[in-house]
């Protein structure tokens, strides 16, 4: 398998699980540097490599009328602080070729939703800039048809591809994980992250999307059962309240204790391997 790198953080090869966790969406500085802190310290306790994750802008939106974001201007200033402050890698989503770069100038990891999964135009674009880029795989894809988003991104000389499994679609309005296709894309030579909200989400139901959070534990244990190299986490310190996503992010409360058990299985898988 491929490794990918982030200063001392390892993705792939039996290394320990990476969480990459925080808020959907960058809402005010406040909330996002506290969180991205607060996540800091808890993995630190644990010995977890940490990520920090926010959208500095959200394009894809059910409706006309959700929130988007604060600005791009002033959200990568939020997360060049959380950066520089708090010594955290990076990662953000990109949903334009105009993006990659100016998202690259602050972040570590370019991540491509997954409707934009097949968009050659943005791979290519995210593979210029040298930045690691996680491709989240389409709710409407087969896992082994990520090996053509990689080579899209592979063309460009950048060999640094992350894939994540989100779910997919099973009829309307819901979406059902098959954990074969973490070991067939883990199978094409990349690290496989597990994104365990955005598969709790129940997409397309009214003006927002809705979920069904008390699957988050039970879908990122399984996850790191099957030996995943990375757990995707949007985290909020209060989801009722999250202007994106507020039906499907983790209670910032609770993760400390489902890291606690992660990292159990995640040991035994790891050892065992």
């Amino acid at each position: 398998m491929n490794k990918v790198k982030i200063n001392n953080i390892i993705f792939g090869g039996g290394n320990p699980f990476v969480l990459m966790a925080g808020p959907c969406v960058i809402e005010s500085e406040e909330i996002t540097f506290n969180t991205a802190k607060e996540i800091k310290a808890i993995t630190e306790r644990l010995n977890i490599p940490f990520i920090f994750k926010s959208s500095y802008k959200k394009a894809n939106r059910t409706s006309v009328n959700s929130f988007t974001g604060l600005g791009d201007k002033e959200a990568l200033a939020i997360l060049k602080k959380i950066k520089d402050e708090l010594l955290l890698p990076l990662v953000t989503d990109i949903h334009t070729e105009q993006e990659a770069a100016k998202a690259a100038e602050v972040v570590d990891i370019l991540q491509i939703p997954a409707f934009l999964c097949r968009q050659t135009d943005l791979l290519v674009a995210a593979g210029k800039t040298g930045k690691i880029v996680n491709i989240k795989k389409g709710q409407f894809l087969a896992p082994g048809d990520m090996k053509h988003a990689a080579e899209k991104v592979r063309s460009t000389g950048n060999n640094n591809i992350l894939f994540t499994e989100r779910g997919s679609t099973f009829g309307y309005n819901n979406l059902v994980v098959d954990m074969r296709s973490l070991v067939i894309m883990r199978e094409l030579g990349y690290p496989v992250v597990m994104d365990a909200t955005h598969s709790v989400q129940m997409p397309g139901t009214g003006e927002i999307t809705g979920g069904n959070p008390e699957y988050i534990r039970p879908l990122a244990k399984a996850a790191v059962a099957v030996g995943i190299d990375a757990l995707f986490l949007e985290v909020h310190p209060n989801p009722s309240e999250a202007k994106s996503d507020a039906a499907s992010q983790l209670a910032l409360s609770e993760l400390e204790d489902l890291l606690i058990e992660l990292k159990k299985i995640d040991e035994i898988v790891k050892n065992n391997e």
